[in-house]
């Protein structure tokens, strides 16, 4: 064995604790949910009715499941392009070693360190106690047309500081001398901004915006416990439709289609964004 396949499985060997817990929790639980989902199970009784594929074409006709899909694509959306922009604008105002930037990006980072439930629960007690109390604005979450985009505030809020984080940590890895060549030439901050760093971090821009669109197409935890879905159905994501048919509506075999097309649809979408990012890298 020569010493390249060594070093190899060194490297294999950090990764495979993480490769084991997925296989266990993600990955067998989703292959074993399959052929759940050809049979029309309540998710209780002994007895599963195989129907073959005629839970995935009810799909499309379920004003539910499209409702909960437009949700989904919103949240996703904005909070991946507000989260990463805020977190930019962040890393380029406090990216220089100093005290007080020190004290910013722990302030802004904290957000990060607290779970979605309690960061949901943070934002419901302001919006109603704070915004509606103090100064007369309803809150978002119990509007119809707002309340998505309420929950995306949560999102930015408590994520920003994390794509922050990322792009200053790549912001300190490009050498000054591009920029003294740079001011030797002339060149702007606008420049300098745009043609070297924003090439030099892509790397970072690919790994949070891969990042940001898996956690926003997955999301479940900020309108489970800021709206429970509500009002009506107006903040209902997939991932909540998937627990509500599999646990409450008893639709165990329906709910696992919707799940099936929901971990392909996010795999798929997460290695073309992926892939499309990481060629613009290529190119530079």
């Amino acid at each position: 064995m020569n010493h390249k396949t060594i070093r190899r499985l060194e490297e294999f060997s950090f990764v495979l604790p993480a490769l084991i817990m997925f296989m266990i929790f993600v990955a067998y639980p989703f292959l074993q949910g399959i052929p759940m989902s050809f049979t029309n199970w309540d998710g209780m009784s002994a007895t599963r009715i195989f129907v073959g594929l005629k839970n995935y074409p009810m799909l499309f006709q379920d004003k539910n499941f499209v409702n909960a899909t437009k949700n989904t694509l919103l949240f996703t959306i904005l909070a991946m392009v507000f989260s990463n922009i805020l977190g930019l604008l962040f890393a380029v105002m406090i990216s220089k070693a100093s005290k007080l930037n020190s004290l910013l990006r722990t302030c802004i980072f904290m957000p990060y360190c607290l779970s979605l439930v309690l960061s949901s629960y943070i934002w419901r007690y302001v919006y109603s106690d704070v915004f509606y109390d103090k100064f007369g604005i309803p809150s978002p979450l119990g509007s119809m047309t707002w309340v998505m985009y309420g929950l995306t505030v949560i999102s930015v809020w408590r994520d920003a500081g994390y794509c922050m984080v990322v792009y200053i940590a790549a912001m300190q890895g490009v050498s000054e001398d591009y920029y003294e060549a740079a001011d030797l030439e002339g060149a702007t901050v606008w420049q300098k901004f745009r043609m070297i760093t924003i090439p030099m971090i892509r790397p970072a821009i690919t790994a949070n915006l891969t990042l940001t669109l898996a956690w926003g197409m997955k999301v479940f935890d900020y309108p489970m416990a800021a709206t429970a879905g509500g009002p009506g159905r107006a903040s209902e994501t997939l991932a909540m439709l998937i627990y509500n048919n599999l646990f409450i509506y008893y639709k165990a075999g329906y709910g696992q289609a919707i799940a099936v097309i929901f971990t392909v649809t996010i795999f798929i979408l997460s290695a073309v964004v992926s892939r499309m990012l990481r060629a613009r890298e290529v190119e530079l």
